[in-house]
């Protein structure tokens, strides 16, 4: 069915004080196949917002184009129902506000004019081959909600989702609810004055979870196989009883931590080396049995000395800190006051962390008679005859060596997540894939990989690309930390708690809340057939024309969310409850038979042949940059706000992650004679933040292949470049833009130009 499309062009913000929007719109009227187009001075306005509704219902309208201010303006305003197809056209950020009408260029109004024009052009064109999304066709889904893991986090989070409403499955390997919390004698300060160490706060989470008509608790259980996509999880769990299958709609994994091995430690800090040297775990557990006394004789130390960080933020051993070991050492320090009065202990740190309020409960420990603090580099542990410990410090606040006497050596170890199982965690090193092999039970579904995470099985997922959680290089379940804490690379499993990252039980109870809130909005998202972050709604999917595949499995090896399986043959097997809808798949895919109704190769390569491209003879250059809508789009326009310019060569399309750019549209513009191709994506290596994961980095990977082939075809290689920036570098973008320009100009047109 042909679109019937109708153009509105807006005049205000400056629109028309940069170029003639009534040519425009006769360009529109005469060039481009549209049902109508109309100018107004102001149409995010009512009344014109009221004509467009009106012009939908009389003239049949499909597709909208509002040619205008940023799409990120209004949105709400430009709503006309999933019938409709809307585009929004950045007249005012891409020419108004960042061309220079005083620019030392020939005929620049004209430049201008047609720079405005070609925005138009590549609107009409996305909308000829664009379709309004339909929402996919979802079986029925499950609104359950299953969390696996019942320390404070999992507890937290199986209350908020029972509480909201939602049927929880509460899963814990052990033959008791409460985590680390029901071991512990205390915890740190949680309430106002944040002076005094208070009672671990498992006792009433856990009568609260068992008394909850919603929340069906499983103890010693365990998690055999997950199979299926979000909304439709198919769970089997293991326990005494036997097994026991669920139909799940998302998943909470909060299975906590694990102390760091200290048998690596025994060289630098005598664990295991000298008899009176324990770990702050058993600390724990000595003041919660009531008795502090040395391993080796069982008698009551007279000095105690507390290394912190002890292997933490040290490459050789765990080079992250874990957040909350120095306020347990300084619990802990309380203890042994308490129970032995006549102790000393010692404090030996390299930095205090007790940050916020937390500061009160520092300033508490520094009043204590008898615990004395000491900063500096620890050099030596060894046994100083009698039994006890001598532990040697460089680096301190005197400028000389001080050497400490104790008769029991504590070692504040660090916090390990349980998705990293018999791995070398430290060398700071990813772990690696084990080959992808059949699992077992999997019947003839091919390709399943023992586990991505080398030793973890905590969910036993049946995804191709491994049976857990994807992790950072530290093993934690990774996420884009800043915009979209709790989220994993699976969609509809949500981490909360120390699984997630290093934190005290205060934040694990946050994290317990937060992620449960994810869980809730997946499970409302996916009957709707709508996406989760970071396009939110988003009803597109996409489709695959199979009968083309080669099955080279690049988009089931480049998926970050393991959204595609494969058959025997290799071909893919979409799960597009699982997809996020960046794209990535329909970049890697070198037949270009990946596309959604709204976002598709051909529109995209329809959109670089309808700008207008001068004669070389011209001296008219031509510059195409893809942006990423996430991070380098929203920067561009708070640039433009600023009313930085950029060249008027260049035009922009907006990509849905720079990671869905095929190299095929590279081509296509060298081949129509762009002289030179700028991505703009988010950032990516060990703290990315790029939004769909690995965009960026697989963007770069491609475009070093095409400037490898462009040096083979006796082109310069700068003429492709990708840079990745993030919403504060704003300020950057128009810089790295006409640098660029600045660049290409000074090499010379693309000698493909005229041909």
């Amino acid at each position: 069915m042909e679109a019937k499309t109708g153009v509105y062009i807006c005049s205000g913000c400056g629109i028309k004080d940069s170029c003639n929007v009534e040519a425009i719109a006769k360009m529109v009227e005469d060039e481009l196949d549209v049902e109508l187009c109309k100018v107004d001075p102001l149409v995010c306005g009512d009344e014109c917002v009221a004509g467009i509704k009106a012009d939908i219902e009389a003239a049949g309208l499909d597709h909208v184009v509002i040619a205008g201010c940023s799409g990120r303006y209004f949105s709400d305003r430009f709503k006309f129902g999933d019938n409709v197809l809307i585009d929004r056209v950045a007249l005012r950020e891409f020419v108004a506000w960042t061309s220079d009408p005083q620019a030392d260029i020939d005929d620049i109004e004209e430049v201008i004019q047609e720079q405005a024009e070609d925005y138009l052009r590549m609107s009409a064109a996305r909308m000829k081959y664009s379709e309004a999304p339909v929402p996919m066709d979802v079986e029925e889904t499950s609104r359950d909600i299953m969390v696996v893991g019942a320390g404070v986090a999992g507890l937290n989070a199986a209350l908020a989702a029972a509480d909201a409403g939602y049927k929880v499955t509460l899963v814990e390997k052990e033959a008791e609810l409460g985590g680390w919390s029901r071991k512990f004698k205390t915890v740190i300060p949680q309430a106002a004055p944040y002076r005094e160490p208070q009672a671990p706060p498992h006792t009433e989470l856990v009568k609260a979870v068992n008394d909850h008509e919603l929340i069906k608790v499983l103890t010693s259980s365990t998690v055999t196989r997950t199979s299926g996509q979000p909304g439709q999880f198919d769970v089997t769990i293991q326990n005494g009883s036997g097994e026991e299958k669920l139909r799940i709609g998302a998943i909470v994994q909060a299975t906590g931590w694990l102390p760091y091995d200290p048998t690596r430690l025994a060289d630098k800090y005598g664990y295991g080396r000298l008899p009176n040297v324990i770990t702050n775990v058993m600390m724990e557990e000595m003041a919660a049995a009531g008795r502090i006394a040395r391993p080796s004789d069982g008698a009551a130390p007279k000095a105690v000395a507390i290394i912190h960080c002890a292997g933490s933020r040290d490459r050789e051993f765990l080079p992250y800190c874990s957040a909350v070991c120095c306020r347990v050492a300084m619990k802990q320090a309380l203890y042994i006051r308490e129970q032995m009065p006549d102790t000393d202990v010692y404090l030996l740190y390299k930095d205090i962390r007790s940050p916020g309020v937390f500061e009160q409960f520092y300033a508490r420990v520094q009043d204590e008679e008898g615990i004395y603090l000491t900063k500096g580099e620890v050099v030596e542990v060894v046994e100083d005859g009698n039994g006890g410990v001598s532990v040697t410090l460089d680096d301190t606040l005197l400028g000389e060596n001080i050497t400490v006497q104790a008769d029991m050596l504590v070692l504040a170890t660090g916090m390990v997540p349980t998705t990293l199982v018999e791995t070398d965690e430290t060398d700071g090193a990813e772990t690696e894939e084990k080959p992808a092999e059949e699992s077992p039970g999997d019947g003839d579904e091919k390709s399943r990989a023992a586990g991505a995470e080398t030793g973890a099985n905590i969910l036993a997922l049946t995804y191709r690309q491994g049976t857990d959680l994807p992790t950072l290089k530290y093993g934690f379940p990774d996420s884009h930390f800043i915009c979209f804490p709790y989220e994993t690379r699976r969609t509809g499993i949500y981490a909360a708690g120390a699984v997630r990252a290093p934190m005290d039980m205060g934040m694990a109870r946050n994290d317990g809340l937060g992620a449960a809130l994810k869980a809730i909005q997946a499970v409302e998202a996916f009957p709707l057939g709508r996406a989760l972050h970071p396009r939110s709604g988003d009803i597109s999917f996409p489709e695959f024309f199979l009968q083309r595949c080669t099955q080279c499995k690049r988009c089931t090896e480049e998926c970050p969310f393991g959204s595609l399986d494969e058959d025997d043959k290799g071909t893919p097997e979409p799960n597009l409850l699982r997809c996020r809808r960046c794209g990535i798949c329909m970049g890697a895919c070198p037949e270009r038979i990946i596309s959604f109704k709204d976002y598709s190769p051909n529109m995209i390569s329809q959109m670089i042949k309808v700008i207008s491209m001068p004669e070389e003879d011209d001296e008219r250059p031509r510059y195409l940059v893809f942006m990423c809508e996430n991070d380098a789009l929203p920067a561009f326009d708070i640039a433009a706000w600023h009313r930085h310019k950029i060249s008027p060569w260049v035009r922009i399309i907006p990509v849905r992650c720079i990671g869905s750019v095929n190299t095929v549209f590279i081509a296509d513009a060298l081949n129509g004679g762009f002289d030179g191709i700028l991505l703009l994506g988010c950032k990516r290596g060990d703290d990315y933040q790029c939004h769909f994961v690995r965009g960026s980095e697989l963007a770069n990977t491609r475009m070093e292949n095409v400037q490898e082939k462009l040096l083979q075809l006796s082109l310069e290689e700068e003429r492709v470049q990708i840079h990745e920036v993030e919403l504060s570098d704003w300020d950057r973008i128009p810089e790295i833009i006409n640098d660029f320009v600045e660049e290409i100009n000074d090499i010379g047109p693309n000698p493909f130009k005229d041909f």
